[in-house]
């Protein structure tokens, strides 16, 4: 009863979403983006691990070999209306080349608008490059594995 009490006492914590936001967690996921180098190279090397691990099939990737003998994706297809912004693309990726956004406000109701290309997701990339890497460089402390008392005792 005196947890009910306690509960019912509290303050409702309400947001009036279009003029304020909730604050986003370091490890929000929404809207992918292909990333580049800071010299403008794309860092997708097509390995398509990101494409076999997808559990939702939502990425196709073709690749075909540059001038210099590295590889470039030529094709990069992703389907967000099958993305279940599982983490697992972001996770599998070898050069960070695919990460997913804090930008979670990109609905339509048009189809197409949602079937990225490899255009579309550089697009996203490079304007969302420097809210990504602010939130690379914060280190999450509320996580057991990140405290400092855990990597003490490790």
């Amino acid at each position: 009863v005196s947890t009910q009490s306690t509960w019912v006492r509290q303050r409702a914590s309400t947001f009036t979403f279009p003029y304020e936001r909730n604050h986003k967690s370091t490890r929000c996921r929404g809207e992918h983006a292909l990333m580049i180098y800071p010299d403008g190279d794309e860092r997708c090397i097509t390995c398509q691990l990101c494409e076999v691990t997808c559990p939702a099939q939502a990425i196709n990737i073709d690749g075909v070999e540059d001038d210099d003998g590295s590889r470039i994706a030529s094709r990069f297809d992703l389907d967000m209306h099958k993305c279940i912004y599982c983490g697992l693309c972001q996770e599998a990726c070898p050069v960070d080349a695919i990460v997913e956004t804090p930008n979670y406000e990109f609905c339509s109701t048009e189809y197409d608008t949602l079937l990225y290309d490899k255009a579309k997701l550089l697009e996203n990339g490079v304007r969302w490059t420097p809210v990504i890497e602010y939130m690379i460089s914060r280190e999450r402390t509320d996580f057991p594995t990140n405290s400092r008392k855990f990597k003490e005792s490790a």
